[in-house]
Formats: structure tokens, C-alpha cells, sequence
């Protein structure tokens, strides 16, 4: 059987004869340079659709100016679509390259807005559970997600950069006429855009997928423009272009190994459907024209952090080509006038940005309207501030209601602006459902596994309403159910009202780490909380106070005989009190942050009453923890504390408040070390692998070292008896939550080896 480098040297071979035969220009070194005819020709300039693969096309435009070059139209498809819209907006080469080059593109796609500026109810959702799997319920049905990314950061980064252009009657009144190709995913056929919304239309040329939602433009459901048209040579020529420059970057088919997913077959299927239209094109070139294809080899569609290596092996491959560019060039003074007219066009399409004089929200009720408005700074007859906007366009999109989040201005005479903010609220909401699981063992007999699911559900009523819900099985049976109520349009003050129920096996140990006894602790809590959220649409944290009541009960089902008597019949109480809780969350990841901050602090105070009346009376429980993070480079420091005080607790019904386990004293059994009086502290190094997996975010390496005791009793509590555990780990943060393979140990309590999938 031939191996797949001579199978394509076969293909690549034949396919060279017959365009050779027909007169194509395969090879741009192949073309002898001419003088260019006082009537020089118009050309036209075509660039394909493929992915990060398309950044090369700005290193072909370097290459085009340096070789004074004049292009007179641009046709584009796909990635193709974006840079040769810019450009043809009126963006040089160079500023593309610096835009281009300065965007995190790693970063781009991601399906959620920076974890900083999600409301605190979205952050906890984080440390909930790590998702397994994600999907909505409407209508009856099961939804899964749309498209593998999320589009919104590229449609905001192409409305800045095309706002210029949004009076514009058509695409000819560019500094460059233009146009996109897109693929009607109803019908099928190619769809060519000459006027409306560029960004909109360079999104929709864009829309690979399975990748990107498809986009509704003048009702119709517009796809990735590759499918149908990936260079698209032929309406170059319908434009008016007499000569042609094609640059080809598409995808090449892939081998048979990558043929055994329904991944790799559905991305071949699209690469066939795409090599084909390509060809197609390819050999309506003449003789005349001029087919550009930098060697991209090995690098993808999917390489968009390459970018600074792609746009460079485009300009490389232009200089190489210069003799065969040579004969579309001009001479200097005419190529400043081509340059100077384009610069004049992009000038006059730049308007002063007036006043707001209305702002409209579409794809939304007019009650979600009225709420949504109250959360944004831009406001009518303010002048527009266009940073100020994309602030709250990040704060719509952090609601995580909303697949797609987008604006458009429109001018007035007098100069004002109509705003629209247009919404498309998430088609597999607002029922949320998240599946995760967490486990643990420390490869001695001991570990936990919990299986947990959540539901939210979104826009309950009309002020934004919530209920969220989440059950727990395993180690942990636990149920929890809180229902979230916006006060009013004009406040950010909320009512909460929850019940919190929830059964374990606890292992009780004694001051010496003995093993004492095994309970089972049960207790159900409800509460109501008015709360008030700290910074813009809460993305800082919240504050509440409120009533809690709680009954509680502890039953021993093992004693070792070494607990007091007191301890060793069940225990049943009940509380009642007054809560106070603060949290505030910047964080940039919930796992492995790199940067940022979260504390988090509660205190209640009521009575608490037994069965005897013997030990009832009034009680205070204080509890905080505190979390820091700095990054310098790949090196990250991460200190954490925490301290916790409870009072009036009898033996064998302490609070859970406890140390043990990964990062809560290494070394020791989880639960081992507990009290009513609690002190911890930690720091944790860790740092970034320059190794990249399918599975993971990033992988780490690192360590802790760890310090903390609890008491029993305030007369128990001494700095001398602190103790200490430390760990060194290598860890994932994977797509079902943060992995860590860890070396523990502590003086007094052992050395060993510990898996933890989740939080410690």
C-alpha cells in the first residue's frame, strides 16, 4: 500500500499536469514579470477561507504594498472574508498585523465572558461542581449547546474595527469595494454580501460549523462561505476584475489516521466539500492571473495562538514572489496616489460619534428591556462612548443568557445615533442542567465519590427571578433549593429564601488521630436573605443578611470506646438565629487562577436548643477563608487562610469545622483534625507546563506547604501545637474539574501518594 506521502506526491503530481495543461499559473515563480500598460488592468484580489490559517493572508498583503501593488476590489471568504474586509475598510497591511498580533486569540473563543465579570451568583456556580456535562431543557426536550465556541468577542472585535463603514449604502463605498461569501444553510447556494452590516457580514462568512453558530442576516441562516465558495474567484470577475490574485490557504485533506472519530470524519467531510469548490476555482484562472499558496504545511485552522508565525510565513512567501508580482505594480507617484486615495475614502467614511439619541433592545420582551437597561452606563443622550459600550456588551454576555450578544449604530442627520443592542437568548435555555463529580482516595482504602447536578433556571418572571437547584449523591446526600427575587427595575437589592438538607457518615477522631467513632450527621436549614450586589451587575461579590433556622442530629453507628459517655448517644438540636455573609470573588479561574482574589466571610447568632434544655442557650458561629493569587510569568503564588469559631458545642456534635486531606493539611485523613476553634494556612506554588493536551485547559506543577490545628476548647488552643503538611502534585485542569496527582505527607500524620479529582 503506498504510504500517504507518496499518495499525495501521486495526487499532487496529476493535479499539476492537468492545470499545467489547461494554463493555469499554478507556481507564482512560474510567471514571467511584464511592464504594466499605461491602462493598467483592474485587479482583483481574492483571499480563501481557512481558519487561523488565514492570518498568512496579511503577510501576502505586506508583501503586495512593498511590491506596489495597487488592488482596485477584494473578494473574500471565510477568514478571508476578515482580513480582506478590513482591508478593503481601510486598514494598511501593517495596522492588520498590529491588531491582529495584540488580540489574546487563545482567549477569543471562549464560550464565557473573564470569569471577573460574571455575577457573583455565576462565579459559585464554579465551585458547585465541574461540569461533565452541559445542556438545557426547552419545550420538553433536552438542548445541547450550539457551536463549539463562542463567536461574541470576534463580533465585537469586528464591530470596532468596522464602525466606520456603518452608513455605508454598499460595500462599493469602502476605501476598497468588497465583498463576502457566505453559504444559505437552507438552500444551500453561495450568497454574496455587497451592502449592510460588515461585521455582521464578515461573522456570517465565518460561521464554520460546528464551530460557530450560523447567523441571521435579511432572514436568512447564513454558514461558513467555504462550503459552497472558498475561492471565490468567479465574483472577483463579476465585479469587474480584469487579472486576478488568488491566495489559497485552505485546509488539505488529512490522513487516514485521523479518520477513526466523528471529528476527524465530520472535519474531512467539510475539507472535501471545500478542496473540491477550491479546484473548481482554480482552474478558471488564466494565464494572466496569479495563484498565491504559502506553504503553511503542518499548522491548522485551529492554530490562532500561531498567529505571529502564520502572518510571517505569508509576508516571507510574498518576498519570494516579488518577480511574479512585479508585472501588477506600478510605479511609485501613481502607487501614493492609489494610497492616498483610499487613505482620503477611509477619512470621509469616519464620522464624529454624536449623542446616544435612542436606545433599543431587539430580541428581547420590553419588561427583560426595561431590566437589562438598568445595568448598562450607556444611556440615552449621553455621547457615545464606544470602550463604555463593549463594557456593556461584556456585562450583557456575562449573564450567560444570551448566545449572542451584538449592536448597531445608526446615524441620524443631525448627527445623533440610534442604538440597537440585539440579543439572541440561548436556544438550549433558560433551564440549565450541569452533571459533575468529584473523588478522592489516598491509595490506602480511604476516599469519596460524589455525583452532583444542578438546575438553574433563568427569567423565572419578568425582573429576573432564578431558581437553582442541586442535588448530591455519595459520600455526601445532599439537596439544595434557593429561589433568588430581584427587588425592583431601579435597585440591586435582592430576597433570597433556601433550604439546605443534607446526610453524611462522619469519622470522629480523638486529639492523638485515633480513630474514635463513625456518625452520621443529618440536618436540614432554611433561610431568607436581603442582599446587595457589590460592584457593576454584582461582578464583585454580594453582602447579606437575613433569618436562618436549623435542626440537626448526629447519630454514633461505631465507637471505639474512646469518645466520653456524654458522646456516645445521639444528639438533636435546633437553631435559630440572624446571619451575616460577605463574599467577593475576582478570581480569573476558578482552578489554578493565575491572578485575582476571593474572600469570603459569615457570621450567625441566635440560640440553639437540645432535647434536654441541659445545654441550650445562645450561640455565635464565625467562619472566613481568604484566597490571593500573583502570577510572575509561568510562576504562580497562591496563599490561602482560614479561621473559624463556633461556641456552645458539646462533644460529639462539632461543627464542620475540620482539617485533612489535599491542600487541608496534607498528610493527614480528611476530617482527622477538627474542632470548634479553627486556624489554617497556605501556600501553594505552582506553575504552567508549556505542554498542551486535548483534555485540559493547561497542566501545572507545584506544591504546598501547609500549617493549622482545630480545638476543642479555647484553653486547648497553642501555637506550639500547630501542624503541618505539605504536598508536591502535578495537576490538570481538565473539563471535569481540577486532577491532581499528589505526593503528601505531614510529621504527625503520614506520607503517601493521593489522587483528587475536584476541590480541595
Amino acid at each position: 500500500m503506498p504510504s500517504r506521502r507518496s499518495s499525495f506526491l501521486v495526487h499532487g503530481l496529476s493535479g499539476l499536469l492537468a492545470l499545467c495543461l489547461a494554463g493555469v499559473p499554478l507556481l507564482a515563480q512560474a510567471q514571467a514579470p511584464s511592464t504594466p500598460s499605461a491602462e493598467r488592468p483592474r485587479v482583483g484580489l481574492v483571499l480563501s477561507g481557512g481558519g487561523a490559517r488565514g492570518f498568512a493572508h496579511v503577510g501576502v498583503l505586506k508583501a503586495l504594498e512593498a511590491a506596489r501593488v495597487p488592488v482596485d476590489l477584494i473578494v473574500g471568504t471565510s477568514m478571508g472574508a476578515i482580513v480582506g474586509g478590513l482591508y478593503a475598510s481601510g486598514m494598511s497591511a501593517d495596522d492588520l498585523e498590529r491588531e491582529i498580533l495584540a488580540v489574546s486569540w487563545g482567549d477569543l473563543f471562549d464560550r464565557r465572558e473573564p470569569r471577573q465579570l460574571l455575577s457573583q451568583r455565576r462565579k459559585e456556580e464554579d465551585f458547585e461542581l465541574s461540569p461533565v456535562l452541559m445542556l438545557g431543557f426547552r419545550d420538553g426536550q433536552f438542548v445541547l449547546p450550539t457551536g463549539a465556541v463562542s463567536s461574541r468577542s470576534l463580533e465585537m472585535l469586528l464591530r470596532r474595527y468596522t464602525l466606520s463603514t456603518r452608513h455605508l449604502a454598499s460595500f462599493d463605498g469602502l476605501p476598497t469595494p468588497f465583498r463576502a461569501v457566505a453559504t444559505d444553510m437552507e438552500t444551500g447556494k453561495a450568497v454574496v454580501m455587497d451592502h449592510g452590516d460588515l461585521a455582521a457580514a464578515l461573522r456570517a462568512s465565518m460561521s464554520v460549523p460546528g464551530v460557530f453558530s450560523p447567523l441571521a442576516v435579511d432572514g436568512r441562516i447564513l454558514g461558513d462561505g467555504g462550503l459552497v465558495n472558498n475561492l471565490p474567484v468567479d465574483v472577483a470577475r463579476r465585479m469587474g476584475a480584469d487579472v486576478v490574485i488568488a491566495v489559497n490557504i485552505g485546509t488539505p485533506l488529512a490522513g487516514r489516521e485521523t479518520l477513526g472519530s466523528v471529528v476527524g470524519i465530520t472535519t474531512q467531510m467539510v475539507n472535501i466539500l471545500t478542496e473540491q469548490n477550491v479546484q473548481a476555482s482554480i482552474a478558471t484562472l488564466t494565464p494572466n492571473d496569479l495563484l498565491l499558496a504559502p506553504p503553511l504545511e503542518q499548522l491548522t485552522s485551529g492554530d490562532f495562538g500561531k498567529a505571529p508565525e502564520l502572518v510571517k510565513i505569508g509576508h516571507d512567501y510574498g518576498k519570494t514572489v516579488a518577480d511574479a508580482l512585479a508585472r501588477f505594480s506600478v510605479d511609485a507617484p501613481r502607487y501614493q496616489r492609489w494610497v492616498a486615495t483610499r487613505e482620503a475614502q477611509a477619512q470621509a467614511n469616519t464620522g464624529r460619534i454624536g449623542a446616544v439619541a435612542s436606545v433599543k433592545f431587539e430580541g428581547v420582551n420590553e419588561a427583560h428591556a426595561a431590566r437589562l437597561a438598568t445595568a448598562l452606563e450607556t444611556s440615552e443622550g449621553r455621547r457615545l462612548d464606544v470602550p463604555t459600550l463593549e463594557r456593556d456588551m461584556q456585562k450583557l454576555a456575562a449573564s450567560g443568557d444570551y448566545e449572542r450578544v451584538d449592536y448597531t449604530l445608526t446615524r441620524r442627520d443631525d448627527g445623533a445615533e440610534d442604538l440597537t443592542l440585539q440579543l439572541r437568548e440561548n436556544a438550549w435555555g433558560p433551564n440549565y442542567l450541569r452533571v459533575g463529580l468529584d473523588l478522592r482516595t489516598d491509595f490506602q482504602g480511604q476516599g469519596a465519590f460524589n455525583l452532583r447536578i444542578s438546575h438553574n433556571r433563568h427569567w423565572l418572571n419578568d425582573s429576573g427571578a432564578e431558581w437553582r437547584n442541586r442535588v448530591q449523591l455519595g459520600e455526601t446526600l445532599g439537596l439544595y433549593s434557593e429561589l433568588y427575587q430581584p427587588l425592583n427595575l431601579h435597585s440591586d437589592r435582592f430576597v433570597a429564601a433556601y433550604v439546605d438538607a443534607n446526610l453524611r457518615r462522619v469519622d470522629l477522631y480523638t486529639t492523638d488521630g485515633d480513630m474514635a467513632a463513625v456518625v452520621q450527621r443529618q440536618g436540614i436549614q432554611v433561610g431568607a436573605d436581603i442582599g446587595w450586589p457589590m460592584g457593576l451587575l454584582g461582578n464583585v461579590g454580594d453582602m447579606r443578611v437575613g433569618l436562618v433556622a436549623a435542626r440537626r442530629k448526629v447519630k454514633p453507628e461505631l465507637i471505639a470506646g474512646l469518645m466520653p459517655g456524654e458522646a456516645q448517644g445521639s444528639l438533636v438540636w435546633s437553631e435559630v438565629g440572624v446571619r451575616a455573609a460577605v463574599i467577593a470573588d475576582q478570581l480569573d479561574f476558578a482552578n489554578f487562577p493565575s491572578q485575582g482574589y476571593r474572600a469570603k466571610g459569615e457570621v450567625v447568632i441566635g440560640r440553639r436548643s437540645f432535647r434536654d434544655d441541659e445545654n441550650s442557650g445562645s450561640f455565635t458561629r464565625l467562619e472566613g477563608t481568604a484566597t490571593g493569587v500573583k502570577s510572575w510569568g509561568v510562576h504562580t503564588f497562591n496563599v490561602g487562610a482560614r479561621f473559624a469559631y463556633a461556641s456552645q458545642i458539646p462533644v460529639g456534635a462539632i461543627d464542620e469545622y475540620a482539617l485533612g486531606g489535599f491542600q487541608q493539611l496534607s498528610g493527614y485523613r480528611a476530617g482527622q483534625v477538627a474542632g470548634n476553634y479553627l486556624v489554617f494556612g497556605r501556600l501553594t506554588y505552582y506553575r504552567r507546563l508549556p505542554w498542551s493536551v486535548g483534555v485540559a485547559r493547561a497542566l501545572f506543577v507545584g506544591g504546598s506547604l501547609e500549617a493549622g490545628n482545630a480545638w476543642t476548647a479555647r484553653r486547648d488552643i497553642s501555637i506550639k501545637d500547630m501542624r503541618s503538611g505539605a504536598s508536591l502534585f502535578v495537576g490538570a485542569d481538565t473539563g471535569i474539574g481540577p486532577l491532581y496527582l499528589s505526593v503528601v505527607s505531614a510529621p504527625r500524620g503520614y506520607t503517601g501518594l493521593y489522587l483528587f479529582l475536584g476541590r480541595p
